[in-house]
């Protein structure tokens, strides 16, 4: 096979894969500046307009009755969104019980609402939870995008209808005619309606299915009573007779999609800037202001608390329910999100000053209780932030330490200023904490946890908005050097100021020990001794492709029992782990997580290689994302033969080749060395046919020393061997759990044609007959990509590859080879963080495979 012309395919696709993002990239973040720039010139007037004071004033002011409707809003809100995700899981005809749907619907929107960072979104939690339901990833992806686009149809649609109905009203705050601003909206509800029409009308669009009439109009009501809703919570708690509900729809759902665009998480800033401009003439600013605040209390903290609760109640039950198990897996996600939440919160309240009650309160508590309560609880506050990343890790040490923080942080909660919502908060996360305790069963120091530069610059970002917010509430307080050492009850502006120099030190040099890590040394490639150690582990499990261990070509990580291990390359800054860890199932979380801390602890990008699905949770878990490489071929082995109609052909070749006089034999172990030679002949004229180069990594070499540890099947022309295929084997044929694959394979080139038929034919008899259970063919490259419209671009990009890409490679050749043998296709995929990281990991793997990136671009 034409290896080298797949590595330079590999390196081609990733070029054009790569100029996409870039462009995209490119795109997303000229619209972000431009958002920014915008909001930046609209709310100059309205920055000097805010004080805290009259924000507090406007949150205290509010009305209970109106924040009991807004959380009723809230929910009503949730419920649509849980709809979103069963109607969209019936689009991909998906089916998936209620209750999973329901709860892993809310976790997820909680989750992606109020953090949206990469390592928290309700993408992986849906990829996580409908995986273990029985989803495939690539229908959950397809899900995913089409609540994305039926969410910007309802949007469309609630702000189309708010701009007709209340044009008159609008049109002099948008400074354009009354009948432009009913005209836009008449022609978004008419899109609107034309879409569904088609839905109506037809079934597809080129290779787009359109769901049916039915669905879609359900999708769309859920799409405009979510957003109705959700408007009606932030519309509830502003004053009364403040704006129209219509008039507010229409500027709600503007500010939304705007939020989506800027890809800030949860919109947070640009939501409320857009909010800003649209009313700020309606509605007086700290008024605004104070609505803005509590709607994010409301919508957005409110669901996470209760995401907790939801955790807490299925990790203190007593049935293992596949529900709680789903959820269990998820419990380190959750709790890491509700951490950073609450460092947050506490970083926020240590930059405000207390209410005057809280005050007032606060004057019969020795004062050094209340200065060291205020201190600490920031100085807290930074640590969790960075305890939170360690949670994600399933860490040991990163549950005790956030069970001791949170705690700390409850008890200092009253002495600091009565913060009642931040204790409730704090007693929710601390609950959580204990009820899952099983998640983190990892032992490792919590200063050897690597931080990437994305998540320190977040930290950072965090901090610089928390001393801003700071300076924001005191900036009608004159500076001097006295405020420093000025303790009183009453001097919230000293402690404020003491307790942000304390989180900047903190944060400071937790930044600095992460960033003058040591560099750590390339691990040595293993000796016989742990070569030994390997072929014992591959020989105790099933897996035969885990022979490739025995290359000697990559690096071994082994479980701290020694019972399992993980291979991988090094190649420029990727670290390639290649299948699944190899063992025991319960020693494969700590192998993936220790495999990725050594990447990051050497500044490298750790990824897996050509992995299966029934580990793509623990790669979830782990914030990586999948993407599909191809489809394995696997077949079946008990009850073979070559009777039957789709077997055919290789009847034919079988019968062919023995009239030839070709004979086939299986050369065990122990005899493989005599033969070396004659092995050794037909492979060098296969490459120097092919005008090839050995290839490593995923694909054996002809090393003596490797050849010689496995069988090797060979088809003789009298005594001459003429063709040869060196078989990976494991388990033991004698219980029924044994499995081979085959990995080299070569014949002479004047080898009777339906050589190879043959000795695959023989191959499988000859391995049915022994006990084995299934045999492996390898892989095919691009095979089985999603053929459907909403399919993500890798998958558009492959399918384009496979039916074109037969100057390059012979994909299709290869597919349908293998389907000569009646296989069953199962996917495989490369785990690795997003963006354009997957393409330049593919592009290591191919120079790991051809033995540098010269070697891609040659034979």
């Amino acid at each position: 096979m034409a290896v080298s012309s797949r590595r330079s395919l590999q390196a081609l696709a990733a070029r054009v894969l790569a100029h996409g993002e870039i462009l995209r990239r490119i795109a997303i973040v000229a619209g972000v500046l431009a958002i920014a720039a915008l909001l930046v010139f609209a709310l100059r007037g309205f920055w000097h307009e805010l004080r805290y004071d009259d924000i507090v004033a406007a949150i205290e002011a509010t009305p209970g009755a109106r924040v009991a409707l807004a959380v009723l809003a809230t929910a009503v809100s949730f419920a649509a969104l849980v709809g979103y995700d069963a109607s969209a899981l019936r689009y991909v005809g998906a089916r998936v019980p209620p209750r999973t749907i329901a709860k892993t619907a809310f976790v997820a929107y909680a989750l992606s609402n109020t953090i949206g960072l990469g390592v928290f979104t309700g993408g992986a939690v849906r990829m996580r939870l409908y995986g273990a339901a029985g989803v495939e990833p690539a229908d959950v992806s397809r899900a995913i995008v089409f609540n994305a686009l039926v969410f910007g149809l309802g949007a469309c649609a609630v702000g189309g209808a708010g701009l007709w109905w209340d044009a008159a009203a609008l049109a002099p705050m948008l400074r354009v005619p009354a009948w432009m601003v009913a005209g836009g909206g008449a022609a978004a509800i008419v899109a609107v309606l034309l879409v569904l029409a088609l839905c109506h009308v037809r079934d597809r669009i080129g290779r787009l299915r359109l769901p049916s009439p039915r669905l879609a109009w359900t999708q769309l009501a859920l799409s405009v009573l979510d957003i109705t809703a959700a408007a009606a919570v932030l519309w509830l708690l502003l004053p009364d007779g403040a704006v129209g509900f219509a008039t507010f729809l229409g500027f709600y759902a503007a500010a939304v999609v705007i939020g989506v665009i800027s890809h800030v998480p949860g919109g947070l800033g640009v939501f409320e800037a857009v909010m800003l401009v649209a009313l700020g003439s309606r509605v007086p600013a700290g008024e605004l202001a104070g609505a803005l605040v509590l709607y994010r209390l409301v919508y957005y903290v409110l669901p996470l608390v209760l995401a907790l609760g939801v955790l807490i109640v299925h990790e203190t039950g007593q049935l293992a329910t596949p529900a709680r198990r789903f959820l269990s897996g998820l419990a380190p996600r959750v709790l890491a999100g509700a951490t950073l939440v609450a460092a947050v919160m506490l970083l926020v309240s240590g930059a405000t000053p207390a209410t005057g009650r809280a005050l007032q309160t606060l004057q019969v508590l020795p004062l050094p209780l209340v200065e060291a309560a205020h201190f600490l609880s920031s100085i807290i506050g930074v640590l969790l932030l960075f305890v939170a990343r360690a949670l994600l890790r399933r860490l040991d040490a990163a549950w005790w330490a956030a069970v001791v923080l949170v705690a700390l942080a409850l008890v200092f909660a009253l002495p600091k200023g009565l913060a009642l919502t931040e204790a409730l908060v704090l007693s929710a996360l601390l609950i959580a904490l204990l009820a899952s305790r099983r998640p983190f069963q990892r032992r490792a120091s919590l200063l050897a946890v690597p931080f990437t530069g994305g998540w320190l610059l977040a930290m950072a970002v965090i901090c610089i908005a928390v001393t801003g917010l700071l300076f924001f509430a005191y900036r009608d307080l004159a500076y001097a050097h006295q405020l420093w050492w000025q303790f009183a009850v009453s001097g919230e502006a000293p402690r404020s100021l003491r307790a942000m120099v304390a989180v900047a030190v903190v944060a400071l040099v937790l930044a600095l020990r992460q960033l003058v890590r040591p560099a750590v040394p390339a691990p040595p490639l293993p000796d016989a001794a742990q070569l030994a150690q390997a072929q014992a582990i591959v020989q105790a499990q099933r897996h035969a492709d885990a022979g490739l261990v025995l290359t000697g070509d990559k690096h071994l990580l082994f479980s701290d029992a020694g019972n399992a291990f993980l291979m991988y390359g090094r190649q420029g800054r990727s670290w390639i782990a290649l299948f699944d860890p190899v063992g025991p199932r319960d020693a494969w979380p700590e192998l993936v997580w220790r495999f990725l801390e050594h990447a990051r602890d050497a500044g490298a990008r750790g990824c897996f290689y050509q992995v299966g699905q029934e580990a793509l949770p623990l790669y979830l878990d782990a914030g990586l994302r999948l993407y599909k490489l191809g489809e394995y071929a696997r077949v079946p082995l008990v009850g073979f033969s070559l009777q039957g109609k789709r077997r055919g052909n290789l009847r034919t070749a079988v019968n062919r080749a023995e009239r030839e006089g070709l004979t086939f034999a299986v050369v065990d172990v122990a005899d493989v060395p005599p033969e070396l030679p004659a092995l050794r002949a037909v492979s060098d004229a296969w490459l120097g046919a092919h005008r090839a180069a050995e290839k490593r990594f995923s694909i054996g070499a002809f090393d003596p020393l490797y050849i010689a540890r496995n069988p090797v099947a060979v088809v003789r022309e009298g005594a001459r061997i003429v063709a040869f295929a060196s078989l990976l084997v494991a388990g033991d044929p004698a219980h029924g759990e044994a499995e081979a694959s085959v990995d080299l394979m070569r014949h002479l080139p004047d080898a009777p044609p339906g050589t190879m038929d043959f000795l695959f034919a023989r191959v499988l008899q000859h391995l049915a007959d022994a006990g084995y259970v299934q045999f492996g063919l390898g892989m095919a490259p691009l095979s089985g990509m999603a053929m459907h419209a909403l399919a993500p671009n890798w998958h558009r990009i492959g399918r384009l590859l496979f039916a074109r890409g037969e100057q390059f490679y012979n994909f299709k050749g290869l597919r349908a080879f293998k389907d000569k043998f009646d296989p069953q296709w199962e996917a495989r995929y490369l785990a690795c963080p997003g963006g354009v990281t997957p393409l330049l990991v593919l592009a290591d793997a191919a120079a790991l495979i051809a033995g540098g990136y010269r070697g891609v671009l040659s034979k």
